[in-house]
C-alpha cells in the first residue's frame, strides 16, 4: 500500500525542492477558445488537489488560474456563426460573445467555467492575461525576452525541424487599427516597437505605455512562471512531449529569467466512454456543467482523485454510473466508521467539499432509480432530493432501456403452469406479511423452490407483470417502492 496519496507525495516534493516558503504558488490555466470541456478540468483539479495537500501540511497556498484570453481567435468553433471569421486574428477578449449580448467572447466562456468550478469546491484566483498585458504589467520581463531572443532561438531550434530565422522575435503585435495580429515587426529599439499590419496601418509604439505587444506561447508561459513565482503547475501530454512547451519553458525560464521551473506533473487525457476526443475549438465538448447533471460534485471529484494524473481514463454515462455511486458511498461509510485505510481516507478527504465530521445521509443511486420512476420522491429533501435530480437526468439522457420502466395498471400477459403458480404464491406472501427488502428477496427463492420453477423464470414473469419488461431494478426493492398493495392488485388479475 502506498505510504502517501499521490497529491501528498507531490506536495512533499514541492516543499523539499522549493524549500520553506511563506506562500507556495500553484497554477493552472487555459485559452478560452471555446466552451471549456471536461478534459480540461483534469488540469485544474490536479492543481486543486496539490493545493489541498500543501494546506494539509500547514502551508499557505496561492492557487492561480490564468485565462489566456489575450491569445488570438484562431478559427470559428462549431456552434458559432460563420461570420465570426472576420474576427480571426483578434484577441479573444476583444470580440463579442455570440451567446450573450454585451459580453466578450472570452468573458462569457470564462464566467461559465468559473461558475461550474464553484459547484465542485474549487475557487482559485483568476488572472486574465488580457488585463495583465493591456496594463503593461509584464513590460520588464517582455523586454528581457526580446533582449535574449538569440538564446531563445537557440533553445527552440534544438527541437525544430525548420530553424527559426535570425530576424524572429518572441513577440506578436496587435494592430491599433484592425486589432489583429497580422503584423510584421520592422524594428525594435529598447521599448520602442515599429510594426506594419497587413491592413496597411503602421506605427512605432512604446510597449511600456501601450499594451498591444504579447509574448508568443513558448516564451509567455515561462515568463509568467517568473512573474508569479510559480512552484507547481501541471501540463497535458501535448505540452509534455520531448521538445514540447514544458521542456523548452524549463530551459527558457532558467537561461532568460534566472529561475528554476516549477515542479511539473504530466497528466493524461480523459475521455467519455464510447466517445471521441475533446476539442473546444472543434465544438466537440462536454462541459463540467454537463457532467454535473449526472454526477454529484463529490462523486465527480472521487473519479479524478482515484486515478493518478499519468493514467488515462474515461467517464461513464452508461450503467457504470450506478457502480461509481455505490463505490463512492462505500468509501464514505468506511471513512466514517473508521475502517478506511490511509489511502482511502485521503481519497475521501480530497473528494468531499466541506470539513463536516458528521456522515451525510444518502439514499443509494440504485434505489432512487426506482423511487424516481414510481413517483416516490416528493418527501425527499437535502441530499436525497439533489441525488434524485441526478438520477432523473441520467434516466432521461443516458440510461439503458432496461433501466427505464413504467409500472403497469393491468395484467398484459397470460399465465399458466408453474409461472401462474409462482405468481399466485407471491400474491399470498405479500398479503400475509410486511417484508423488508432482504426478507422479500429470500421469499422469492422460497417460492421458486415450493412450486418447482427456475429463479430466472420467476424474475422474468414478475418483471413482465409489474413493468412490462423482462428485467429491471432489483425486484424486492421495486415491489416495496411501488407498494405491495399495487402489486397485489396486479396479481389479483391472474385468471
Amino acid at each position: 500500500m502506498e505510504k502517501f496519496f499521490w497529491a501528498d507525495k507531490l506536495a512533499e516534493n514541492i516543499v523539499k525542492i522549493k524549500g520553506n516558503k511563506k506562500t507556495y504558488v500553484v497554477a493552472s490555466g487555459i485559452t478560452p477558445s471555446g466552451h471549456i470541456h471536461i478534459g480540461n478540468f483534469r488540469e485544474v483539479i490536479t492543481t486543486d488537489m496539490v493545493a489541498r495537500a500543501l494546506e494539509a501540511k500547514g502551508k499557505k497556498v496561492r492557487f492561480i488560474y490564468s485565462w489566456d484570453d489575450f491569445d488570438r481567435f484562431r478559427k470559428v468553433p462549431k456552434g458559432v456563426p460563420k461570420e465570426y471569421e472576420k474576427y480571426i486574428g483578434m484577441p479573444l477578449s476583444d470580440i463579442p460573445s455570440p451567446h450573450k449580448k454585451g459580453m466578450s467572447y472570452a468573458k462569457y466562456l470564462e464566467r461559465e467555467f468559473e461558475d461550474s468550478l464553484k459547484k465542485i469546491g474549487i475557487s482559485p484566483e483568476f488572472i486574465r492575461q488580457s488585463v495583465m498585458y493591456k496594463k503593461c504589467a509584464y513590460t520588464k520581463l517582455l523586454k528581457k525576452a526580446i533582449d535574449s531572443r538569440k538564446n531563445i532561438i537557440k533553445i527552440l531550434n534544438k527541437y525544430r525541424k525548420e530553424p527559426l530565422n535570425k530576424d524572429w522575435y518572441p513577440i506578436e503585435v496587435y494592430c491599433e487599427r484592425c486589432k489583429k495580429d497580422f503584423t510584421k515587426i520592422i524594428s525594435i529599439k529598447e521599448y520602442k516597437v515599429e510594426y506594419k499590419c497587413k491592413c496597411g496601418f503602421e506605427n512605432k509604439i512604446d510597449f511600456r505605455k501601450k499594451g498591444i505587444v504579447k509574448l508568443l506561447w513558448r516564451v509567455d508561459w515561462p515568463m509568467r512562471w517568473r512573474y508569479e513565482e510559480v512552484d507547481f503547475e501541471p501540463g497535458g501530454i501535448d505540452h509534455s512531449v520531448h521538445g514540447g512547451s514544458a521542456m523548452t519553458g524549463k530551459e527558457i525560464v532558467k537561461k532568460v529569467y534566472n529561475r528554476d521551473a516549477p515542479m511539473y506533473q504530466l497528466y493524461e487525457w480523459i475521455g467519455i466512454k464510447g466517445g471521441g476526443a475533446f476539442s473546444s475549438s472543434a465544438g466537440n465538448v462536454l462541459t463540467l456543467n454537463d457532467v454535473l447533471e449526472v454526477y454529484e460534485p463529490e462523486v465527480l471529484r472521487y473519479l479524478f482523485v482515484g486515478t493518478k494524473p499519468r493514467s488515462a481514463f474515461s467517464i461513464s454515462f452508461d450503467n457504470d454510473v450506478i457502480k461509481i455511486y455505490e463505490d463512492f458511498d462505500a468509501l464514505e461509510r468506511k471513512y466514517y466508521n473508521g475502517s478506511a485505510n490511509p489511502r482511502e481516507k485521503r481519497m475521501y478527504e480530497m473528494s468531499k467539499l466541506d470539513k463536516s465530521k458528521k456522515q451525510p445521509e444518502r439514499i443509494s443511486f440504485r434505489h432512487l432509480i426506482t423511487l424516481v420512476q414510481v413517483g416516490k420522491t416528493k418527501d425527499l429533501n437535502g441530499l436525497g432530493k439533489k441525488r434524485a435530480e441526478k438520477v432523473r437526468n441520467w434516466l432521461e439522457k443516458y440510461a439503458s432501456e432496461d433501466m427505464n420502466f413504467e409500472v403497469q395498471d393491468k395484467l398484459k400477459i397470460k399465465l399458466s403452469g408453474k409461472d401462474k403458480d409462482a405468481m399466485l404464491e407471491l400474491k399470498k406472501s405479500l398479503e400475509r406479511q410486511n417484508y423488508i427488502e432482504d426478507e422479500l428477496f429470500t421469499e422469492f427463492y422460497n417460492i421458486c423452490e415450493k412450486v418447482g420453477t427456475k429463479n430466472t423464470d420467476f424474475f422474468r414473469i414478475a418483471y413482465l407483470i409489474i413493468i412490462g419488461k423482462e428485467k429491471g431494478p432489483r425486484l424486492a426493492s421495486l415491489i416495496l417502492a411501488i407498494g405491495k398493495e399495487k402489486v397485489i392488485k396486479l396479481l389479483e388479475q391472474i385468471k
